[in-house]
C-alpha cells in the first residue's frame, strides 16, 4: 500500500498545487511560472541566469552599434529619398523589396563593429540608432512637405528595422 505524499505547492504561488519542478534547480513551479526550454521546464530565475551567460556586450559595443547603425541608416535613407525622387511610383516596389537586404547589410555591419557581442539592450540600442539615423531626412521631408519621401522613408523603416533586430538577436521565424 502506497502512502499518499503531501501536496507540493509552487514556490512563487503558495496557493497553487503542482507536480512540476524546475529541471535545473528542482524548485516546485506551477504552469504560470514554468518556462519551456528545449531541455524541459525551468523556473524564471534559472532561465534568467542562463541568459546572462549569453549577454556579452560591453559598454563600447553600445556606442559602436548605435553609431554604425545610425550612419548606415542615414546613408540608406538618402538612397530612399533619391530613389523616391527618381523612380516615382516604382520606388514603392524598389524600396519594399530592397529594404530587407539593406537591413541585413546594416545588421551584419553592426555585428562586425560590435565583434559579435550580444545582449537585448544592445539590439534595442541599434534599432534606436537606425530610427534616429533616418530622422534628419524625415525632418527634411516634413519641412519640404514631401509626402512621398515621408511615405517611402516610413516603408523603409517599417521593413528594415524588424529585419535588423531579428538578424542581430538570432530570432528564427521558421525552423
Amino acid at each position: 500500500m502506497t502512502v499518499p505524499s503531501a501536496p507540493v505547492y509552487c514556490a512563487n504561488h503558495p496557493g497553487v498545487e503542482t507536480s512540476l519542478r524546475c529541471n535545473r534547480c528542482g524548485k516546485p513551479i506551477c504552469s504560470k511560472c514554468a518556462v519551456r526550454t528545449p531541455t524541459g521546464y525551468r523556473c524564471r530565475e534559472c532561465v534568467r541566469s542562463q541568459q546572462k551567460l549569453f549577454e556579452t556586450a560591453e559598454p563600447l559595443d553600445f556606442v559602436l552599434g548605435f553609431l554604425s547603425a545610425g550612419v548606415l541608416s542615414f546613408l540608406a535613407s538618402l538612397l530612399v529619398v533619391l530613389i523616391s525622387s527618381i523612380a516615382g511610383i516604382f520606388a514603392f516596389i524598389i524600396i519594399f523589396f530592397a529594404a530587407p537586404t539593406v537591413g541585413i547589410v546594416i545588421a551584419e555591419a553592426v555585428r562586425f563593429a560590435t565583434r559579435k557581442h550580444r545582449s537585448r539592450p544592445l539590439f534595442i540600442t541599434v534599432v534606436v540608432g537606425v530610427v534616429l539615423g533616418a530622422f534628419p531626412l524625415i525632418l527634411l521631408n516634413l519641412l519640404q512637405f514631401n509626402l512621398f519621401g515621408l511615405i517611402f522613408l516610413g516603408i523603409f523603416l517599417f521593413v528594415a528595422t524588424p529585419v535588423i533586430y531579428t538578424r542581430l538577436s538570432g530570432i528564427q521565424l521558421t525552423r
